[in-house]
């Protein structure tokens, strides 16, 4: 199933619902100076989570632009994108937990065609020192759903994720994590809330692909494991609580909200991995014209090993790039603009590692990708329709790349001298930086690959600096 498909089924299931179908906010904040991209489908929301009432109603549906930064460096595996949509349908004050679970359960089941047995789901265990109890609630809706698809629905407690490398699947279907993995609040767990702030537990879904345990990831497997058995393609918050006024003993307490809010968040790439029952999120149609792109000109294939991770970086980064560019972000040596420079160079350089560094902007496959991008998405984001969003994308990304590529090879020969000496100093990365536009983070990942000895303190305090 395409992520065109899925998104448009999502949006008609739950309009069919009742819910008003919003428009996916921008990928830069409108009024949040706090951070650099929109980086869930709540950023936007909050507003009405907290109470304001939104002029659509009660019921919202959309599928919203996002962009994480953190995750650049995690780009390569199967699973990371910086840039990704997210699926969500919120209630303010109307519906909850019953409604919740059991549509988005008909959703992944009725809609999508996945198969209930390879489901899997987590809820809150309960905080007994806050006083707030486990979320039984959500288990027995879960038990009841599982049970008409005739599943037996065991429910397991796990406690921490440390615990379940301990405790293992134990025959569970329902699995109890600790407020790390079930709880949300802008403050994080309910210890670190302050008086007045909103929160409640999550309930997330995973699909099971089966694929053996690693064991270099703990001894047992268990949904929230790392070894890429399992993949999270949902959450249910359930914004539940408000923290009340610490008592003269210190000892802190919840009470329910007068109005409970229901936040759900679903990762589009990682529901149409799980249709097609393959953990490659880059295997999916999001992805493929890029990776046939690539490995044609390249003479590489993608699977492998030696070049996967630049296929897939370079899938990533242009994407993410062609949405900042279309949101008036522009390539700079400044918050999001370096952000922005920092993908397009990093695919640029691991172009030229799989062989498709380019001398025109016709045989550019940076260019050629973000083509692709714009008509893969297009009918989805009009905002890519257009011979302007076309040529500025296009224009934009090639300056960089022609910009990159004259400063990249002067700046190679000086790295290979600091190569020969087994260590990167702080101030040769930024001498790197300064003289040769080399981001700090690329040589950072290219001292790691060379097993090279790098003074990342220094390296983290420079780049701060600048």
């Amino acid at each position: 199933m395409t992520i065109n498909e899925i998104r448009t089924k999502y949006l008609e299931f739950f309009k069919e619902r009742g819910h008003a179908v919003i428009p996916s906010a921008s990928l830069v904040p409108q009024n949040d100076p706090t951070t650099l991209f929109t980086g869930s489908g709540m950023q936007p929301l909050l507003p009405y989570l907290l109470g304001k009432d939104h002029p659509e109603g009660k019921r919202l549906v959309d599928s919203q632009k996002s962009f994480r930064a953190e995750d650049i460096e995690e780009v390569g595996d199967n699973r990371h994108t910086t840039f990704f949509e997210m699926l969500g349908n919120w209630s303010l004050g109307d519906y909850f937990k019953k409604e919740q679970l059991s549509w988005f359960f008909e959703f992944l089941t009725d809609e999508l065609g996945l198969d209930p047995s390879r489901l899997y789901v987590t809820t809150f265990i309960g905080d007994e020192k806050s006083g707030i109890p486990r979320d039984t609630e959500s288990a027995a809706i879960w038990k009841d759903l599982f049970s008409k698809k005739g599943i037996d629905a065991r429910e397991v407690v796990i406690g921490s994720g440390e615990d379940g490398y301990r405790l293992g699947m134990q025959g569970g279907r329902i699995f109890y994590y600790d407020a790390k993995k079930n709880w949300w609040s802008r403050a994080g767990t309910p210890d670190n809330m302050p008086a007045g702030e909103p929160g409640g537990p999550d309930s997330e879904v995973f699909y099971d692909f089966g694929t053996l345990h690693d064991l270099k990831f703990g001894r047992e497997c268990h949904p929230n494991c790392d070894c890429g058995r399992f993949l999270e393609i949902g959450n249910s918050v359930f914004m539940q609580y408000i923290k009340n006024p610490s008592t003269s003993s210190g000892r802190s307490s919840f009470s329910k909200l007068p109005r409970q809010n229901v936040d759900f968040g679903g990762g589009l790439e990682r529901l149409a991995a799980a249709t097609a029952e393959n953990p490659d999120v880059f295997a999916t149609d999001a992805f493929r014209d890029i990776l046939e792109l690539l490995s044609h000109f390249s003479g590489k294939a993608y699977d492998d090993s030696r070049y996967t991770r630049s296929f897939r970086v370079i899938a990533d980064h242009v994407r993410a790039a062609v949405f900042m560019l279309v949101a008036g972000v522009l390539p700079s040596n400044t918050e999001r603009g370096y952000v922005l420079r920092r993908l397009i160079r990093r695919a640029a350089l691991h172009a030229g590692n799989i062989g498709t560094g380019d001398k025109d902007a016709a045989d550019s496959m940076l260019v050629r990708a973000a083509i692709i991008t714009i008509e893969k998405y297009k009918n989805a984001y009009p905002e890519l329709s257009g011979e302007e969003a076309y040529e500025n994308i296009r224009r934009e990304i090639w300056k960089e790349e022609v910009q990159f590529g004259k400063t990249l090879e002067k700046g190679m020969r000086e790295f290979e001298k600091l190569a020969t000496k087994g260590h990167v100093s702080g101030e040769a990365a930024f001498t790197l930086f300064t003289t040769y536009g080399f981001p700090f983070e690329m040589t950072q990942e290219l001292a790691h690959e060379r097993g090279l000895d790098v003074d990342e303190r220094t390296i983290f305090s420079l780049k701060h600096f600048k």
